[in-house]
């Protein structure tokens, strides 16, 4: 091989070695909820490999560390909130810089009993467990005023509280909780409104064993976020993409059977 030959070939051999190395570099970190989040994001994780992005899935059990480390960037963004939480998140923190990308899903939001049969067994003076966080708990109140168990002063206001309860022929009895603890406490209150990610975890059927649930209208989708400096990136772009993919639709049907309901 004569010397300018070697060089071209070198020269080459470099150009292929870097241009592998920037398209392996991209990689996102990517904070999530278990169920059905951390499982959609593993499901299109192969492919995102192949278009030479590496994702990290960090899975956290609550709902506020999340939304932290995407404002502190320890991770690239987040998957598990909806536009309601992410309103009422930014309203608390002074330098939120959590961007939507896309929306993926809707867990359909449901209250379920292991005491009672149907809304109409409900006992007056009954307890009824809520999720503690803002938009969660007027999410939960906004369906028990849907089922005619109370009525609301204002009927759309999403982050409702227990307050703004002006009617409650029952009597009800209200309980704010974690709500990765709520399907913990069933046996110990009468009626539980429980977000999906927390009652598929916890092998509940939203659909089979809840006695009411939202429907597919919900305006609760849940978002993929990044941040305002890398919403836009390209390795952003694709890791949307696959989430919105016509085989994640399928993956979502087959799997969840109507509990998540693609929201692309």
């Amino acid at each position: 091989m004569n010397l300018t030959l070697r060089k071209l070939l070198c020269a080459a051999l470099g150009t292929l070695a870097f241009t592998t190395a920037a398209h392996a570099a991209d990689k996102l970190v990517i904070a999530a909820t278990p169920v059905p989040h951390a499982e959609l994001l593993e499901f299109v994780k192969p492919g995102l490999a192949k278009e030479g992005v590496e994702l990290e899935i960090k899975v956290f059990t609550d709902y506020v560390q999340p939304s932290m480390q995407t404002n502190e960037k320890r991770v690239d963004g987040n998957f598990f909130l909806h536009q309601p939480y992410l309103d009422e998140f930014k309203k608390k923190q002074k330098n939120d810089i959590q961007t939507v990308v896309a929306k993926i899903h809707v867990e359909p939001f449901a209250g379920y009993s292991s005491k009672h049969k149907s809304i109409a067994d409900l006992p007056d003076g009954g307890t009824v467990a809520l999720p503690n966080d803002p938009s969660n708990s007027g999410r939960a109140l906004l369906l028990l005023a849907r089922q005619g168990l109370i009525t609301l002063k204002d009927p759309a206001n999403v982050i409702a509280t227990p307050r703004d309860i002006v009617s409650n022929p029952k009597k009800l009895k209200f309980r704010e909780l974690e709500a990765a603890t709520l399907p913990r406490v069933l046996g110990q209150v009468d009626l539980a409104l429980i977000n999906t990610n927390y009652a598929i975890q916890a092998k509940l059927n939203p659909i089979t064993d809840s006695l009411f649930i939202e429907d597919a209208s919900s305006p609760y989708a849940n978002l993929l976020v990044g941040r305002e400096d890398n919403a836009g990136s390209p390795a952003m772009k694709k890791l949307a993409d696959a989430l919105t993919s016509p085989e994640v639709r399928q993956f979502i049907a087959d799997k969840y059977k109507g509990a998540v309901v693609p929201a692309f």
